[in-house]
């Protein structure tokens, strides 16, 4: 059976065992080599992903995010769900609130950001992130009575430090609602590797200048760690209603996309 599915775990999400039957699979790629764990839920096959390492030991600009992609594409994954730990520049998006962004801006700074290497491809990205699979994943949290906001802004930034008050500043005024380090250049990757991809992001906290504290990544992971429950039973009841066979505007690139199979 194909691995049609996979979820990519963020901060603070490590752990595979929501499915059954899990076996690990390294995969050889042109950009390097990943490792992922496979298994079943309700009779899909699903691949897990934990995109800093199992001991949380990459930095988010240190990630191979095209070895990570390209993996996933080499097993047959069509569909992503991607999981995030955010600050909020939004008042309105609260701590432990989720967040299924529909925009990014983009302020990374070294990352590479295509698979073609040769020739170029310019892709469509009015819509980077999956309606259909948005949608599935508001409808998973109106199902589970989750607190929840169908449309956001995802700032990245090029990390690892957190940003000013003067950062968190402008990037409000620019729109940004979320602020991470990991969307891009994911998002942009599997967009050309024509994947549907959508993250789940959680709020942990208020950014920079808006909270009353400093921040640290520990008080990232222990909110996590309160919410991660909520956050696996998304996820899984995401996964129960998504239908992996289904196509999708993002499966098809409007350009040859020769350069990335």
């Amino acid at each position: 059976m194909s691995v049609r599915i996979a979820i990519i775990g963020g901060t603070g999400v490590y752990d595979p065992n929501i499915l059954t039957d899990i076996t690990e699979e390294k995969v050889d790629t042109p950009f390097g080599s990943i490792k992922v764990k496979v298994g079943n839920y309700q009779g899909k096959r699903v691949a897990f992903m934990a995109r800093h390492g199992e001991d949380h030991s990459v930095a988010p600009h240190l990630i191979n995010y095209r070895a990570n992609i390209y993996g996933l594409r080499m097993l047959g994954v069509k569909n992503i769900f991607a999981t995030a730990a955010v600050g909020s520049l939004n008042p309105d998006m609260k701590p432990k609130d989720f967040v299924f962004i529909d925009q990014f801006l983009d302020f990374t700074k070294s990352r590479a950001q295509t698979f073609v290497e040769q020739g170029v491809i310019h892709l469509d990205m009015t819509d980077p992130y999956c309606p259909r699979l948005r949608q599935v994943l508001c409808d998973a949290a109106q199902k589970q009575g989750l607190p929840y906001h169908r449309t956001g802004t995802y700032v990245c930034m090029e990390g690892p430090r957190f940003e000013t008050p003067a950062e968190i500043r402008m990037l409000s005024q620019l729109g940004g609602d979320v602020v991470g380090m990991t969307s891009v250049p994911e998002v942009v990757l599997a967009r050309e590797a024509e994947i549907c991809y959508a993250t789940i992001v959680m709020v942990t906290n208020f950014a920079a200048g808006i909270s009353p504290d400093r921040l640290s990544h520990q008080e990232v992971v222990d909110v996590m760690d309160e919410n991660v429950h909520n956050l696996r039973g998304l996820v899984m009841e995401a996964i129960s209603r998504v239908d992996e066979q289904a196509d999708c505007s993002c499966q098809h690139l409007p350009q040859d996309p020769s350069a990335v199979k």
